[in-house]
């Protein structure tokens, strides 16, 4: 009875509670194991899947990205080193044997009918500066250092007309690079110079740079090119015997940078050597008459600079060759160009060296005179100048 009344009593509570609270209970009771039981395994396996295909997908892009790019190739090599770049304009005071305590005058002395008179001693030579003789000394050996040489190709102007001898100057070099340390520089220039092939000892090289040459505009910056060509001697080393040959027209046309006051300097602070073959020298010459207003005939009145501006105007290409005790040619024909280099090329090594201390402190362009004590009837090839600076404080 106890227990059939326990059931009724529990029956009416929940009459008692009525339907909608009954079933609230249920759910209440029976929907969150419901839901854990029927849907947090499906979930589960959802996420699992998406985490599958997601790594599939991947793996998949993967494949075929490889299959579409390109094999991988090796890094490409380093470019070529370009030349050695133009050396910038000495404003300062360059690196020079010719110094105010000692100035070099490499002197040929050429027989009268050919040939070099050798065996001559500081006795056999008389050497003036403005005029006033000089205690020099002789080097008792003929030039016998290696040869720094640049040579400079006119290509502006009616220059390609010389193109094809030019082409066959490569071999004519090696009577410069005799020496194994020797080294020659290629330098080409129209309204600029620019530097085509830089120094080597392979004449073959510089040849084959030379075959190649390429037509330039109508300039002929000849005063900028001798600065840079001096320059880029300059900065080689100072036991070498610097040489500059200089293929071109006489006279300077479009230089921007260089006045003939500076190059004078330049040239008379220098030690190199300039030697200058020109052609069309009729062409030069008869522009310069035509244009002549008489003023060379009252020179003899003027400066010695001022006389070196107004002959640099005339003719450059011979002015910086016998500043510097170089020499200076022309030529028309082939065989009198090759000739006319290979004797350019002799001489620059058959040369007396002299040096002595000046004796006048004058700063400026000095005017430099040499000869033998005797005449030998013998044809001498000196600098004619040098140039002093101010003696500093």
């Amino acid at each position: 009875m106890d227990g059939a009344t326990g059931a009724r009593g529990a029956e009416a509570d929940l009459k008692d509670i009525g339907p909608i609270s009954y079933c609230s209970n249920i759910i209440e009771a029976e929907v969150p194991s419901r839901v854990q039981f029927r849907f947090t395994r499906p979930i589960i396996s959802f996420v699992a899947v998406c985490a599958i295909v997601a790594v599939c997908l991947v793996a998949s892009a993967a494949g075929s990205a490889q299959q579409l790019l390109p094999p991988q190739s090796p890094p490409p090599l380093p470019p070529i080193e370009p030349p050695k770049p133009m050396p910038p304009s000495q404003t300062g005071a360059p690196n020079l044997r010719v110094t105010t305590t000692e100035v070099l005058v490499p002197t040929l002395v050429e027989k009268k009918g050919g040939g070099i008179l050798y065996g001559l001693k500081p006795s056999d030579f008389v050497l003036e500066d403005n005029g006033v003789p000089q205690k020099i000394k002789v080097q008792p050996e003929m030039d016998t250092a290696p040869v720094a040489l640049v040579v400079a190709v006119e290509q502006g102007g009616a220059s390609v007309l010389e193109f094809d001898k030019l082409a066959r100057l490569g071999p004519l070099l090696d009577v410069f690079l005799y020496d194994p340390r020797s080294q020659v520089a290629l330098v080409g220039f129209d309204s600029e110079p620019h530097l085509i092939q830089d120094f080597t000892h392979s004449s073959d090289q510089v040849n084959t740079e030379l075959t190649q040459l390429e037509p330039g505009n109508g300039g002929a910056a000849i005063l900028d090119t001798v600065n840079y060509a001096v320059t880029l001697l300059e900065s080689q080393p100072k036991e070498y015997r610097r040489v500059l040959l200089l293929i071109s027209e006489e006279r300077d046309h479009g230089s921007k940078h260089t006045k003939p006051v500076q190059l004078i300097k330049q040239i008379g602070e220098s030690d190199v050597l300039v030697l200058s073959v020109s052609f069309s020298p009729a062409l030069a010459e008869l522009g310069h008459d035509v244009k002549d207003s008489g003023e060379d005939r009252t020179l003899n009145m003027v400066s010695t600079l001022v006389m070196a501006v107004k002959a640099f105007k005339k003719n450059v290409a011979k002015e910086v060759a016998e500043m510097s005790g170089g020499e200076y040619t022309t030529f028309v024909g082939d065989k009198r160009f090759e000739a006319r280099v290979m004797t350019a090329a002799r001489d620059a090594r058959n040369r007396y060296l002299i040096t002595f201390s000046p004796s006048d402190p004058t700063p400026g362009l000095h005017s430099i005179r040499v000869k033998t004590a005797e005449d030998y009837g013998a044809r001498i090839v000196a600098r004619a100048n040098y140039w002093r600076e101010a003696q500093t404080q």
